[in-house]
C-alpha cells in the first residue's frame, strides 16, 4: 500500500472518529433527560447556592447526572449558578435544562383580607424566598418607618392588595420596597385631593377603610357605610364599629383565631385604643387589610345623613341603615330577635 493510500484511510479514519465523537457529543447535549411525569415543574435554587447545591436540588428531575453534569461543565454553568425559580419541562435535553436554568421566571404574587402584619409576613413568605420573620423585620425597622413617617401600628396600611410580579427571590428589603413604591403610586394626586375633602390622611383613610371592608363584604354597600362612619367623625361621635371591638379583645387575648360572631355587652368595655366604642376618632391603625374598594369607598362615599346601620334580617349581607336612634333601635330589635333565633352566643 503507497503513501498516498495509507493517508487516504488515515484521513477517512479520523473523519468518521470526529463524526461518531461529534454524534455522542449531540446525543448525549440534546437527548431527553427528564425524569418527571408532569408536564413541568419549578425549580428553586436559593441565593447563595452554589453548584454542588444546584445538583442536590435538581437530581430527582433529571435522568443521567452525568449527562447533564458533562453539558454544564461544557457551557460554563458550573461557575455561572443563578438563584431563583427556574421551569423545567417534560423530555427537555440538557442543554434546555441549562438554558431553563439561566432564565428566572417571575411569579404573580397576590395577597388580600391579612387581618395582621404577622398574617400578611407569613401569606408572602409562602410565596417567595424570603421567610415571615425577615420580612416582619424588615417591615417593623425603625429607621424605614421613619422614613415612610408610618409606625408599627399603622405600617400596614402601605400594602395594598393585589397581583404583583415578583422573582422568588425577592429579598425581604427589596418586597418592602417596592411596595412602598406601590403605595406612593396608589396615592395620585387625585386620590390625594379626595382624602383632604374627607378632613383625612392616607393613613386615616386606610384605618377607616379597614372597618368599611370588616363591616360589609357587598362592594356595592360600601360607600354608603363610609358614609356613615364619616358622619359620624364629623358630628364628634364615636365610630361605635362592632369590627374594632372584635379586633380589639382578640388583640388584648394575643389570639387571633377566637370565633367571634356576636359582640356581647361585656366586649364593649374592652379597654384597648382599637375598641371604638370606648374612644373617639379612629384606632392607631388598619384592624386588617383594606382592598381597594373599601379605599375607594371612604374616598367617595354616599352623601347622606345616616348615623347609624344594622346587619338586615331580610336581605341578608347588607344593612338597614337610620337616621335617628329611635329608627336605629326598631332595627337592632329586629337583629337581636334573629340572631337569638339561630342560637348564635358567641
Amino acid at each position: 500500500m503507497n503513501l498516498k493510500k495509507i493517508l487516504v484511510y488515515v484521513s477517512l479514519v479520523v473523519v468518521v472518529g470526529a463524526s461518531v465523537y461529534g454524534y455522542m457529543i449531540y446525543r448525549n447535549i440534546f437527548s431527553p433527560n427528564t425524569s418527571f411525569a408532569e408536564k413541568e415543574v419549578f425549580v428553586y435554587i436559593p441565593t447563595d447556592a452554589d453548584y454542588t447545591d444546584v445538583l442536590q436540588i435538581v437530581t430527582p428531575y433529571i435522568k443521567d447526572m452525568e449527562l447533564f453534569k458533562m453539558t454544564a461543565e461544557k457551557k460554563s454553568y458550573v461557575t455561572n449558578v443563578r438563584s431563583g425559580r427556574f421551569l423545567f419541562k417534560k423530555d427537555m435535553n440538557n442543554n434546555d435544562l441549562i438554558v431553563a436554568l439561566r432564565n428566572n421566571i417571575p411569579l404573580n404574587l397576590a395577597f388580600n383580607n391579612q387581618e395582621r402584619l404577622e398574617d400578611l409576613a407569613g401569606r408572602i413568605g409562602s410565596q417567595i424566598e424570603a421567610d415571615s420573620t425577615s420580612l416582619m423585620d424588615s417591615f417593623t425597622e425603625e429607621s424605614f418607618l421613619k422614613e415612610q413617617n408610618m409606625t408599627r401600628e399603622n405600617v400596614l396600611s402601605m400594602f395594598i392588595p393585589n397581583s404583583y410580579e415578583f422573582f422568588w427571590n425577592t429579598s425581604a428589603d427589596k418586597f418592602r420596597d417596592r411596595m412602598a413604591k406601590e403605595y406612593r403610586k396608589f396615592w395620585t394626586p387625585e386620590r390625594l385631593e379626595k382624602a383632604k375633602a374627607q378632613n383625612l390622611t392616607p393613613l386615616e383613610v386606610s384605618a377607616l377603610a379597614s372597618i368599611v371592608h370588616k363591616e360589609t363584604v357587598k362592594s356595592d354597600e360600601r360607600p354608603r357605610v363610609a358614609g356613615v362612619y364619616l358622619n359620624r367623625l364629623e358630628r364628634g361621635i364615636k365610630l361605635e364599629a362592632d369590627p374594632t371591638v372584635i379586633y380589639a379583645v382578640k388583640n388584648n387575648a394575643n389570639d387571633f383565631t377566637i370565633e367571634i360572631k356576636r359582640v356581647l355587652n361585656k366586649d364593649l368595655l374592652t379597654d384597648s385604643p382599637y375598641n371604638m366604642y370606648k374612644y373617639e376618632g379612629l384606632p392607631p391603625g388598619p384592624i386588617a387589610m383594606p382592598d381597594v374598594t373599601a379605599l375607594d369607598a371612604v374616598l367617595n362615599p354616599e352623601k347622606h345623613n345616616y348615623i347609624f346601620f344594622c346587619a338586615s334580617v331580610t336581605n341578608f349581607g347588607y344593612h338597614e341603615f337610620a337616621v335617628t336612634a329611635a329608627q336605629h333601635e326598631a332595627n337592632r330589635q329586629k337583629y337581636v330577635a334573629w340572631i337569638n333565633k339561630q342560637g348564635i352566643k358567641r
